[in-house]
């Protein structure tokens, strides 16, 4: 029988990877995405059993729509898009940086809402077809820290619940949003641990959570356009900074 298939974006590495296993050990064909990261996809693709990788710049958004439509001619039944892929690059609320910007705001927002377009518009399933944005706990708990990051995922949002409303039948469109996961930016293994337990069940959440929450979507009953939070109560606080800096700062006490 034909195995459902799952494209992840950004599919070779972090939460992506996590992604990728937590679908193959459900059975599922998985596609993994890259773009500079292709050793490390075909690693991964060689410890899964079927899987496969395509590599794509996402900042290309002809080369994005276009790695989609080859996949949806061979696939018999995709059944889900999980947008993975983002950057995280750091710039101020009272500085933005252009080219920072111009990359976040392509990377994780107008490329998830082409790859999901074209998905939508391409893509064959024999049960409905799921789309699954991963957005950010923050925006829920709003800072001012990597000021175009949080403005590219926020719009990735809106663009996903946009999406949901047309897309709300058989097919549908979901979000989720993952608190603080595994070191970012210059963090070191030591301040990550520190710093992952500013939420209100002061433990760590691991990306293997992130992932199970992205199969229950795929798999599960819910309806188009609910999120999931996956955060240990992160986004139920009110932390006026990211908390990397909170835990440099002293400040997570």
């Amino acid at each position: 029988m034909t195995r459902k298939s799952v494209l992840v974006t950004g599919g070779a590495k972090r939460v992506g990877a996590a992604m990728c296993r937590c679908f193959a050990g459900a059975g599922w064909h998985v596609i993994i995405h890259c773009n500079t990261s292709r050793d490390a996809a075909d690693q991964l693709a060689a410890e899964l059993e079927g899987a496969e990788v395509v590599q794509c710049d996402l900042v290309d958004l002809d080369a994005a729509t276009t790695m989609v439509r080859n996949l949806a001619e061979k696939q018999e039944d995709w059944r889900c898009l999980v947008n993975s892929a983002s950057i995280f690059e750091p710039d101020d609320v009272d500085a933005l940086d252009i080219e920072t910007n111009r990359k976040a705001m392509r990377i994780n927002a107008a490329s998830p809402a082409l790859l999901a377009q074209a998905y939508f518009a391409y893509a064959r399933s024999h049960d409905g077809r799921r789309v699954i944005q991963v957005t950010d706990q923050k925006l829920a708990n709003l800072n001012p820290d990597f000021f175009s990051y949080t403005m590219s995922k926020s719009a990735a949002d809106i663009a996903a619940r946009m999406m949901a409303m047309v897309h709300e039948g058989r097919d549908r469109v979901y979000t989720l949003a993952p608190g603080a996961i595994l070191p970012s930016h210059d963090q070191s293994s030591e301040e990550a641990q520190r710093s992952h337990r500013l939420n209100l069940l002061e433990r760590h959440t691991a990306a293997s959570e992130v992932a199970d929450a992205a199969l229950f979507l795929a798999e599960g009953p819910l309806a188009s356009g609910q999120a999931i939070y996956v955060d240990s109560g992160q986004h139920l606080l009110n932390q006026p900074r990211d908390v990397i800096y909170l835990e440099r700062e002293g400040n997570g006490e």
